[in-house]
């Protein structure tokens, strides 16, 4: 895996960088593990817009992946390990023992034809392999981690992130997440072992708006340059400030640095200590 440069030889490649991962199959993704994602540019089902900056994009398949890794103890065989547009980690598709072909996101150091298993007892400390919490030594670095027992992984799914077993007592499990957040789940919760593929994809230089559009994102306009109708900071003749005691998001609310997590949230008493805060600076 790495990082090409383009030489400037237009104002757009002067800062573009693309990803190339040698180990990746060059391969049409498997018929009966893709569907056609369907696009709705960010507007809910009465066509208003939700989520603004999304639309466009290229056309897509979604693949099928299993993130419950659910047959257990039955080996399986990585026949291949390929790109997914989907998301920036890499994905691999297995072979089990009984024929049955699924997808499942790749960690790094995972290979071609190595042999990988999924149990609810112990397994090898080896790339790929999963396990409960409770069969998997503390300190050791996991992804693709369960936060309830059973409904497949949620955390540590992205390009390079992984959570740190800190410790196990009582039935639960500590993790340490990337962010400094120490969480709590149950031991029964499983983890695939290793850290996600991909490691380099954050230090991928877009270069220009086109790869963006491709990627279905659409540009994102300043408030202050917008009229007041549109927007809080709209207005004013020039390049003027703000004008207000703290800035706002476009529906009037604060911006940067207001908490917006729920003070009563179910989710509180399984967080041991809070992730780091972000510093704001105006």
């Amino acid at each position: 895996m790495a990082i090409k440069l383009y030489k400037p030889t237009t104002a757009s490649r002067r800062k573009t960088s693309i990803l190339i991962n040698k180990d990746l199959n060059q391969v049409r993704p498997l018929k009966s593990l893709r569907v056609i994602k369907k696009k709705n540019a960010g507007r809910n089902n009465q066509g208003r817009i939700t989520v603004r900056h999304q639309g466009g994009g290229v056309k897509r398949y979604l693949r099928i992946v299993d993130f419950k890794m659910d047959k257990f103890d039955i080996p399986a065989r990585v026949e291949t390990l390929e790109f997914d547009p989907n998301r920036n980690a890499s994905i691999a598709l297995l072979v089990y023992a009984d024929g049955e072909r699924r997808y499942i996101l790749a960690p790094e150091h995972l290979k071609v034809g190595d042999k990988i298993m999924s149990s609810k007892n112990k397994v090898a400390i080896t790339p790929g392999n999963r396990s409960t919490l409770k069969n998997i030594p503390t300190g050791t670095t996991i992804c693709n981690v369960e936060m309830i027992a059973s409904k497949g992984g949620q955390l540590a799914r992205s390009a390079g992130n992984s959570v740190i077993l800190s410790s196990i007592d009582n039935g639960q499990a500590q993790l340490k997440l990337p962010s400094g957040e120490i969480r709590i789940v149950s031991e029964e919760c499983s983890a695939t072992i290793g850290t996600m593929s991909n490691t380099e994809f954050r230090n991928v230089r877009w270069g220009k708006a086109g790869r963006m559009r491709h990627l279905g994102i659409r540009p994102t306009v300043r408030g202050k340059v917008m009229n007041p109708v549109d927007h809080p900071h709209g207005g004013g003749e020039g390049h003027n400030p703000i004008g207000l005691k703290s800035p706002k998001t476009y529906t009037g609310k604060k911006a940067y640095g207001i908490k917006t997590r729920k003070a009563k949230n179910v989710s509180n008493k399984f967080i041991v200590k809070r992730r780091k805060s972000r510093q704001t600076t105006n």
